[in-house]
């Protein structure tokens, strides 16, 4: 099998030492189109075409108002709408493919592909003072007012108007030019502002005179690397400078003082100044090369190349490669060359492929990757299937080639072939395609809707399809006639096979629509309650949200629903609403005890929880610092509580700490310097011991129901920290029942006494004595019991102080210096020798 193949160079065009070439790559879709009559904006990267009517033309006969159309590269529509807000001054692209319109009464609008828009406004200045023209480049927009004075949008993704420092201009520019941040110096944007013979270079800080005389400049355009600036002067000659003009790389004399239709780069490398019927490429070293054509066409200035949109066809203008140029360029001895005769000669059965192979073995692996890359370059189908086999011959001679570069370029030159198809119309070549990088491509595609291709695309290069089959089933709820109950089944059945499916956009998308219930039952399925919850709330599905929230046990959720609805919702119908979830009701009621304590009560009186309410207001009385309003609140509890059978004795309790705190009021009044507020019963009644209001601290314990043995170990605590060692007689009797219980010896001849201290007995005084430090009070304590107990009960208490003295650390001591300080009377011997030793 031969290949019948033409050389493509028969088309090439020479420019000094250089080659160029056009594809024609479509006859257009449009019909009846004059681009000398319309406002034309085309996207970069093959993107679409804007086309508007152009009202400061001459119509022949009154028309209806303008209308927008969106055209891929191919002509064919994409959308259309009528204009009706006044003068467009300026049409751009950004990199997103959103069309910007910049109206002279100060607002930017940001449309899709499809008609829909967002309004952006430029500031009081633009406002007030209109916009006189405008510049669109790459995400950047600078808007020149009607006050001559500057304002720059640096990301059109977050637009932050901010003006620009002031040139102190007199009269609108001859030309400008803008340098996007992400290309100047400063890294801000830089406008460049022909006035009179020179350039002033304007950012945000500064406005700088470059100090030409060459000008004016009728014309201006700046390289897409944004290293070079080609002008045209007045008198017809092209200066071509560095951007910081610093260096003269060109000058060509045109010989037309009329300045061009439109000036731009073709790449980096040359300049096409376009007249109507003719474009003329400049050089760099002044090489023209002239093209005809009929009437007035839009050129797109591209990374690589130029686009030529014309009435009847979209051409692609560009450089010959210098890979493509080593293979096809006649009399070629490149490696690449001879590697593609080879395969020529190779499937003709010629010997000579076998010459050919042999005569490049040591530059063989460069002839192959050259195939490869050249291969990317063509837009012609069967050109690129030569060089590819032509690869593929070559690098079954080599023992080691990885064969990844290869496959990646079969695959890229498949999808660049699928997107280039009239029906799709991006025309993009292979650098492009690189630039934006494939996923960049698939979301062009998406915007277009060309959901099946782009699907079909990640597929083939094994790339993640979640967002296109999310924005498939967006556009599908959107635009779908059929009832809910068979979009949600076509669109789960669609997105099942994906993994990280987001259910949420899509219900957001039919929400939007006006599809509340698709947006409810797509909700369903959404496996992500923070996506959910959310959602629902937007969409006011505030009880289904609460539902979700308090199903994921998701706090922060529960917390954001609740929240919600209380700011929106009257308090009867949020009480309802949260009513039968514990969850829901337990962090309420913790919210509130933090932030909103009235809101609480509300909801204990809605729900008739009246437990609930009554420890809201027992806990609130708590830090009532004025006793009136407190008691007041006791009495709301305790009535409350009242009105419950099973809480008998929370009423009690209330009720007898309402009695103990008018009782503290009571002696805060009768000793003065002392308080007794908020202290607990034992405390109170400890507090009065000490202080030595034995009558009152024995009212309160018969008032407060005390029993006998809590009091006695009070009386006990009371004596040890005023050291009031008289009254410690009350205890040398022994307890007169449950005595062996508390851990005492009780004498045969013992009777029990009927005072509160007996209850204790004294092996327990012995205990606290020890333990507060008083080993020798406790051993005189125990001495003065001979005549109290038996002497097997006696042995007993002495064997347990002695045991004690052995485990308390430095109790013989306490015991030494104790002895030092109380010496006994003989003749008290026997009694309590507290009787004849001083107080400390």
């Amino acid at each position: 099998m031969s290949l019948s193949f033409v050389s493509p160079c028969g088309d090439w065009n020479p420019l000094a030492d250089k080659f160029y070439r056009k594809h024609d790559v479509y006859h257009m879709m449009w019909t009846k189109m004059d681009l000398s009559r319309l406002t034309v904006a085309a996207a970069p990267f093959g993107g679409p075409i804007a086309a508007m009517r152009n009202d400061r033309k001459m119509i022949a006969a009154p028309t209806a108002k303008p209308v927008m159309h969106i055209f891929t590269s191919s002509g064919k529509l994409l959308s259309q709408f009528q204009w009706d807000k006044g003068r467009i001054v300026a049409m751009g692209w950004t990199r997103s493919e959103r069309l910007v319109c910049v109206m002279e009464y100060g607002l930017l609008r940001l449309y899709d592909l499809h008609g829909d828009f967002v309004q952006i406004t430029l500031g009081d200045e633009a406002k007030d003072s209109g916009v006189l023209d405008a510049l669109v480049h790459d995400n950047s927009v600078v808007v020149l007012t009607n006050a001559l004075k500057l304002i720059a949008v640096a990301n059109i993704d977050e637009p932050r108007p901010v003006a620009l420092a002031d040139p102190q201009l007199t009269q609108q520019p001859h030309s400008w030019a803008v340098v996007p941040p992400s290309q100047s110096l400063s890294k801000h944007v830089e406008v460049l502002l022909a006035v009179g013979n020179t350039i002033v270079v304007v950012d945000t800080k500064n406005a700088q005179d470059q100090l030409l005389q060459q000008g004016p400049f009728a014309r201006m355009s700046l390289s897409p690397n944004a290293k070079f600036l080609a002008l045209f002067t007045a008198d017809g000659r092209l200066w071509v400078v560095s951007s910081d003009f610093q260096n003269n790389l060109a000058e060509f004399r045109t010989n037309s003082t009329v300045p061009p239709l439109q000036m731009t780069w073709c790449g980096n490398d040359s300049v096409l100044l376009h007249w109507e019927d003719t474009i003329l490429m400049v050089g760099p070293s002044g090489d023209w090369i002239k093209y005809a054509y009929e009437g007035v066409v839009h050129i797109v200035n591209e990374i690589d190349c130029a686009r030529i949109i014309s009435n009847r066809r979209c051409e692609l203008l560009e450089r010959v490669p210098s890979v493509t140029e080593g293979i096809f360029k006649i009399g070629s001895t490149a490696p690449g060359a001879i590697l593609f005769d080879a395969r020529e000669h190779f499937e003709k059965e010629s010997p000579k492929a076998d010459e050919n192979v042999r005569s490049i073995r040591s530059q063989l692996m460069d002839a192959v990757i050259s195939c490869i890359d050249a291969a990317g370059n063509e837009f012609d189908v069967q050109l690129q299937k030569a060089l590819l086999r032509a690869a593929s011959f070559g690098k079954a001679f080599l023992e080691s080639f990885s064969a990844e570069r290869f496959v990646d370029m079969c695959r890229s030159v498949r999808v660049l072939n699928a997107v280039r198809d009239p029906e799709i119309g991006i025309p993009i070549t292979y650098k492009q395609f690189m630039h934006i990088s494939p996923e960049g491509l698939v979301d062009r595609l998406i915007q277009r809707r060309e959901h099946l291709l782009a699907r079909r695309i990640c597929e083939f290069l094994k790339m993640p399809i979640d967002r296109v089959m999310i924005d498939w089933a967006s556009t599908k709820v959107k635009q779908s006639s059929e009832d809910e109950e068979t979009v949600c089944r076509q669109v789960v059945s669609k997105l099942s096979d994906c993994t990280n499916i987001s259910y949420a956009e899509v219900a957001k998308a039919a929400y939007a629509a006006g599809r509340v219930k698709l947006a409810t039952k797509l909700l369903d399925f959404e496996p992500s309650p923070a996506n959910q919850v959310p959602l629902l709330l937007s969409m006011e599905q505030d009880e289904l949200a609460l539902v979700k929230a308090v199903e994921s046990y998701d706090a922060d959720l529960v917390y954001l629903v609740l929240l919600h609805m209380k700011r929106k919702m009257p308090s009867a119908m949020f009480f309802s609403t949260v009513s039968g979830k514990p969850l829901a009701c337990s962090l309420l009621e913790i919210y509130c005890r933090e932030q909103d304590p009235q809101l609480l009560r509300n909801f204990f009186y809605q729900e008739d929880r009246r437990i609930a309410s009554a420890n809201l207001i027992f806990e609130e009385s708590q830090r009532e610092p004025d006793l009136q309003a407190r008691q007041m609140q006791l009495k709301g509890a305790i009535k409350l509580y009242g009105e419950e059978k099973e809480s008998v004795f929370e009423q009690k309790s209330m009720e007898d700490h309402s009695k103990l705190l008018s009782m503290q009021a009571t002696y805060e009044r009768e000793i003065p310097g002392q308080v007794f507020m908020n202290l607990s019963v034992t405390e109170t009644i400890q507090k009065l011991l000490v202080l030595g209001h034995s009558s009152r601290a024995s009212k309160l314990k018969g008032d407060m129901f005390v029993d006998n043995k809590r009091y006695a170990w009070l009386e006990l605590a009371a004596i040890i920290q005023t050291e009031n060692w008289d009254q410690l007689d009350k205890f040398r009797q022994p307890a007169s029942s449950g005595y062996s219980m508390l851990g005492a010896a009780t004498g045969a001849g013992g009777g029990g006494g009927s005072s509160g201290a007996a209850k204790i007995g004294p092996k327990s005084v012995v205990d606290a004595l020890v333990e507060a430090g008083h080993v020798f009070r406790a051993q005189l304590f125990v001495e003065s019991l001979a005549k109290s107990v038996s002497a097997v009960a006696l042995s007993e208490i002495k064997a347990h102080l002695a045991n004690l003295q052995a485990q308390v650390p430095g109790a013989s001591q306490q015991l030494q210096q104790q002895q030092q300080q109380i010496q006994p009377h003989p003749r008290n011997a026997g009694s309590t020798p507290a009787d004849t030793s001083p107080r400390r």
